[in-house]
């Protein structure tokens, strides 16, 4: 039976320990733990997330979404990355609970700080999947995020949409890839940002949905 209930975290950051809210969605035959962290704009019930996290449900995954601080504190735009980093050492504590491995995952911003608690050595999952990982902002390719990624040792998989702004000129990604430790992409034919496909109307969760079988056959292979 699936038990989804809301939860919550302490995170320490060094002004003070804060509480962050979270979602809980566990199998009594869970093979594995994902913490999924969201994107810059939006929080851990946004419905691409909803949706991934019941399709990872769906393939015996239990998942642990949960909110940065600044999002719970009502904030719009993200703190330092410390508390980003801090969080996520703490969501890695917190998805452990259930004794199963556990993976880390994010959407955009929060698969970038996941990479950056990995290449600190805050965090050690599994493995790591980033759902629209924001290679640079849009329109300037000069400015990528990319120095950290070699020093992450954990095997990662960039789930990309061949469109997406923040990847452009895809060869640009595919370099920082290969530079990569252990690291793969799994693209998504004619996706946008959000894996929004032109000419194809579709509610975030359904497309949410439809990534998890993806990400959960590569999580059973790389275990």
């Amino acid at each position: 039976m699936d038990d989804s209930r809301p939860t919550n975290f302490a995170v320490e950051l060094h002004s003070g320990s804060v509480e962050v809210s979270a979602d809980l969605v566990h199998r009594s035959d869970a093979w594995a733990a994902l913490a999924i962290a969201h994107g810059a704009g939006a929080g851990y019930r946004h419905p691409f997330l909803t949706g991934f996290s019941r399709g990872l449900a769906d393939e015996g995954v239990a998942t642990l979404r949960f909110n940065f601080p600044y999002l719970e504190a009502g904030r719009r735009m993200p703190g330092p990355a410390a508390h980003a980093v801090a969080t996520w050492a703490a969501a890695e504590a917190a998805a452990a609970q259930h004794g199963l491995p556990v993976w880390a995952a994010g959407k955009s911003y929060g698969g970038r700080m996941a990479s950056m608690a990995a290449a600190e050595g805050r965090i050690a999952p599994a493995g790591l999947i980033y759902l629209g990982y924001p290679l640079h902002p849009p329109g300037d390719p000069a400015k990528a995020r990319t120095a950290h990624l070699p020093d992450v040792a954990p095997p990662q998989l960039f789930v990309e949409g061949s469109n997406d702004p923040f990847i452009q000129p895809i060869e640009q990604l595919e370099a920082a890839v290969a530079a990569c430790r252990d690291a793969e992409i799994l693209w998504i034919d004619g996706g946008g940002h959000s894996f929004e496909v032109k000419g194809r109307k579709r509610p975030a969760d359904e497309i949410g949905a439809e990534l998890a079988p993806l990400v959960a056959a590569w999580m059973r292979r790389r275990s």
